[in-house]
């Protein structure tokens, strides 16, 4: 018995009390169910966690359901969807919910199943596809007997297909047996609703599929209960009359009516009543059309027997609850006795069937349009957040990724283990740009420049809007040589661009600073450091006199005008030239704007 202590709560005990709960709420006698409750449910309820008490509160409610104490029995539903909301979005929850949208449409509130079921759906498609648990399979089960009680047999057949999916990830026969059995019964109820609409070719279709899940369901080495067999065998011969296959398939479904009428309960009983009734239907036809008379005696005989199973059919689920298979067989009724000339009783039953979906529909209209006006709240509300998380990374003038953003990337670097650059790209006197123009001017600069950031750098190079007019390029994978590159590309592009087309007073250059890591060596072990590393090398650029690349390699230079101390040409930064040299192919000419030039003083 339960401590009351949810810590020492023994959770493999309660999963495996919920297993047996939940295979025994499946079953048409509540016996089981009710007993097995009784032995666990003080666990339940003293575990105290949510994802217990929701088990418990949704117990509880079958356990209400099964002495038609509706009222009772929606309150215990409620209470356990709150629960749920303390529970993760995952498999689990999915499932609890799934179930308790099965408890509302038996307890006939359909509004609230529909809420339950579109919930666990959506939970269901967040789960990935190579996570496969019995949590899952009994969700898709769940959902597929709450959709086919709820008249969306197309995402009934899709559940089950699901379900069996997971199944057979899973591995377990008894499971699998299951869902192929569960899978043969949803193809059998499309393909009959298919069938009644005309669409023969269809119907034909699913029935086959039907048939195939049945005999695959029947070669598992699995004895399954007496019950379960027996709803098989019903399914199997509907979906041979479906198939058209009437000779063989009438003595085999009566004797397992026969079994069913013996031993079996009423639900069940009802079903085979009614698979029973539309072979005999679809017999009677047949013969019908043989002679050329409906009043052939083998034909109405045929006729009657399968109105006398209707009755007996629709008597059945109206007691156990099945209001959908009961306004089924108030229909076929009220056809099958139009066709024996019987008006008044068509007529009878006819009307009760109207008042049946009259009622339902009036109920769908309602829940369907609070469904639209709920997902169209819910689709404004992903699309502001989309927004609002695009405002909030992303920088308004250039449409380039902002400062957040930026950080947020470089925090993923592992600088430890790869080779990446850094590049930070200034716009050289952008001052004088906005105080000789305007600051309308300095925008359009600002744009320009991120175009041609974005068409000159390599594939997978990610730009960002540092700040101002200071602009971030992270290059992923490359060595300080392809950075210079890359950056020396941009350079030369930004020199050449026909900046008199935005009426400036002077043209535009760039000054740029590299820095890269290189796991095998000391250098940057954050990006932070990486960061101060390229500031620096831009600086750099800066004071040398602009417009011009620089990196923290030393060499050499061979650039007029750049000197060291004592009037000796400069050994920083020169071997870059070479670099570029080299990798361009142009070691006897150097692109525009990369020699040395002096200059007044390091400003931007």
């Amino acid at each position: 018995m339960s401590t009351g202590i949810p810590a020492l709560v023994d959770d493999a005990f309660l999963a495996q009390a919920r297993w047996t709960l939940l295979e025994a709420s499946d079953r048409e006698d509540a016996h089981a169910f009710l007993d097995t409750l009784a032995a666990v449910e003080a666990d339940l309820t003293g575990a105290g966690t949510p994802r217990w008490v929701a088990w418990s509160h949704a117990f509880a409610a079958r356990r209400l359901l099964a002495t038609h104490d509706l009222e009772a029995a929606a309150a215990e539903v409620a209470a356990a969807r709150a629960a749920t909301e303390l529970c993760p979005a995952d498999a689990e929850r999915a499932l609890t919910l799934a179930y308790l949208a099965h408890l509302e449409v038996s307890g006939d509130r359909s509004d609230a199943a529909m809420h339950l079921a579109v919930d666990a759906s959506l939970l269901t498609d967040q789960v990935p596809a190579d996570d496969p648990s019995r949590e899952l399979h009994q969700a898709h089960h769940w959902l597929s007997l709450a959709l086919t009680r709820l008249d969306l047999e197309e995402l009934a057949v899709a559940q089950a297909l699901r379900g069996h999916r997971v199944a057979t990830a899973l591995g377990g026969v008894a499971d699998r047996w299951r869902l192929l059995r569960l899978c043969a019964q949803q193809h059998a109820e499309l393909a009959q609703t298919v069938h009644r609409r005309g669409d023969e070719v269809r119907a034909a279709r699913l029935a086959a599929v039907a048939l195939r899940c049945s005999h695959a369901a029947t070669a598992l080495d699995w004895e399954p209960p007496d019950a379960e067999s027996d709803l098989l065998a019903v399914v199997h011969g509907w979906a041979l009359t479906l198939a058209d296959d009437l000779d063989d398939t009438l003595p085999a479904l009566r004797r397992v009516r026969g079994r069913i009428e013996a031993e079996g309960g009423l639900w069940l009983l009802g079903y085979a009543d009614l698979a029973l009734a539309r072979l005999l239907t679809r017999t009677a036809q047949r013969e019908a059309t043989r002679v050329g008379s409906t009043e052939a005696p083998a034909s109405v005989r045929l006729a009657d027997e399968a109105t006398d199973l209707l009755v007996a059919a629709a008597g059945a689920f109206a007691a156990v609850g099945d209001r959908r298979r009961h306004r089924q067989c108030l229909l076929e009724l009220g056809q099958a006795t139009a066709a024996l000339g019987r008006a008044a009783e068509a007529l009878h039953w006819l009307e009760a069937y109207r008042a049946e979906a009259s009622q339902v529909a009036l109920r769908s209209r309602e829940l369907w349009a609070e469904m639209f006006v709920r997902r169209s709240r819910l689709r404004e509300a992903e699309r502001q957040a989309a927004l609002m998380r695009r405002h909030a990374m992303e920088d308004p003038l250039t449409g380039l990724g902002n400062r957040r953003s930026a950080e947020r990337r470089l925090a993923e670097l592992d600088l430890t283990t790869t080779t990446a650059s850094l590049a930070v790209v200034d716009v050289d006197r952008f001052k004088s740009v906005n105080d000789d123009n305007s600051h309308l001017h300095g925008d359009a600069v600002l744009r320009r420049l991120a175009d041609l950031l974005r068409l000159h750098c390599r594939t997978g190079d990610e730009v960002f809007r540092w700040a101002g007019d200071e602009f971030l390029v992270i290059l992923p994978g490359a060595h300080e040589a392809q950075a210079v590159v890359a950056m020396e590309r941009l350079r030369v592009a930004v020199v050449e661009c026909p900046w008199d087309e935005l009426d400036l007073a002077g043209p535009v250059t760039v000054s740029i600073g590299i820095a890269t890591t290189h796991p095998d060596q000391t250098g940057p072990q954050s990006w932070r450091q990486l960061f101060d590393s390229a500031d620096l090398h831009l600086f750099s650029a800066k004071r040398t006199g602009r417009d011009r690349v620089r990196t923290g390699t030393p060499a050499p230079a061979t650039g007029p005008g750049d000197t060291g101390a004592g009037g000796q040409p400069s050994t920083a930064h020169a071997s870059v030239d070479e670099l570029v040299d080299e990798l361009l192919g142009a070691r006897t000419q150097r692109p525009p704007g990369w020699a040395f030039a002096p200059d007044d003083e390091p400003s931007s």
